[in-house]
């Protein structure tokens, strides 16, 4: 007899569709009704996962860290010998640190995000305005602008995509601002949209808050150079005069006093590289996070 065919369900039942699923994912599900706004954060950020996917991936990165790190300071522990029970404690702050530390990833890819539309959106937003006095419809004007402009581009292209698709200009702009990061641009496109909803010029309505923008950036900008002033009174204080100064007089102090009992091992000295090359990098970090990426 002829074999029938076998039929592959469309849609399996639930059991059999766990039978597939991630080992971890039970772990992701408890922790989902801890962060409600996993998704969202997801979404603007960028990111094509699902909470928990990303979850998933949280967790297995916390656990190989903790390891990680866990066995550099069992050797650490072992070295200097003390007693092994402070693992235990230790393994637990390790695991909460990286749990912590990883699920701030989403948070980083927003701000840096943010800053990459940011950075050519007035000029994006002056061609836009000059397009439209001259003359050109707005969903044209929006197409020369959806390209060369970078991250700034692809909102605008979103845009673009979806009333190409059939979805009204207005819903467009207002489903896309909803997982933009830059308030500028959300303000900027929501303006646009009050004002077509409302019949008025849209060139004028786009001219006031362009202007409103960059006056903002630029003042933006000045406050950026007003706080590296202390900045860099506080990196050459710590960073370069404490260093090598300290080290100087603690050349001196040891060999005054310590009458050949103590002195500056090559450990001590490199004990004081690390700590100043940690010192430079985190200034260094803090100058390039606060810094307004603009183009104006």
């Amino acid at each position: 007899m002829d074999k029938k065919p076998k039929v592959t369900p469309v849609a399996l039942p639930v059991r059999e569709t766990r039978k597939g699923a991630k080992p971890l994912r039970v772990v992701s599900e408890w922790l989902m009704p801890y962060y409600p706004n996993m998704k969202k954060k997801l979404l603007m950020a960028g990111m094509d996962k699902s909470p928990e996917d990303f979850l998933d991936g949280v967790v297995i990165s916390t656990f190989l860290f903790t390891i990680a790190l866990t066995v550099a300071t069992a050797v650490f522990i072992n070295s200097i010998q003390v007693e092994m029970f402070w693992l235990v404690p230790l393994f637990f702050v390790f695991m909460l640190f990286a749990f912590q530390y990883f699920m701030l990833y989403p948070d980083v890819k927003i701000t840096k995000r943010k800053k990459d539309i940011d950075y050519e959106l007035v000029f994006a937003g002056r061609h836009l305005l000059i397009a439209l006095k001259s003359g050109m419809p707005l969903f044209d004007s929006l197409v020369g602008v959806s390209r060369g402009y970078g991250a700034v581009s692809e909102e605008f292209n979103r845009i673009v995509e979806k009333i190409t698709l059939g979805v009204s200009m207005t819903q467009a702009i207002r489903e896309v601002i909803q997982n933009c990061p830059s308030n500028d641009y959300n303000r900027i496109m929501l303006q646009i949209a009050n004002s077509i909803s409302s019949g008025s010029d849209v060139a004028d309505s786009l001219e006031v808050v362009l202007n409103q923008v960059f006056r903002e950036q630029v003042i933006a900008l000045k406050a950026y150079g007003q706080k590296l002033n202390p900045l860099v009174m506080f990196y050459m204080i710590f960073g370069i005069i404490f260093p090598s100064l300290g080290l100087a007089f603690a050349v001196i102090l040891f060999s005054l006093l310590g009458a050949g009992r103590f002195g500056i091992t090559a450990s001590l000295l490199l004990l004081v590289f690390v700590s100043i090359a940690i010192i430079q990098f985190l200034f260094l970090a803090m100058v390039e996070s606060s810094r307004p990426k603009y183009v104006i």
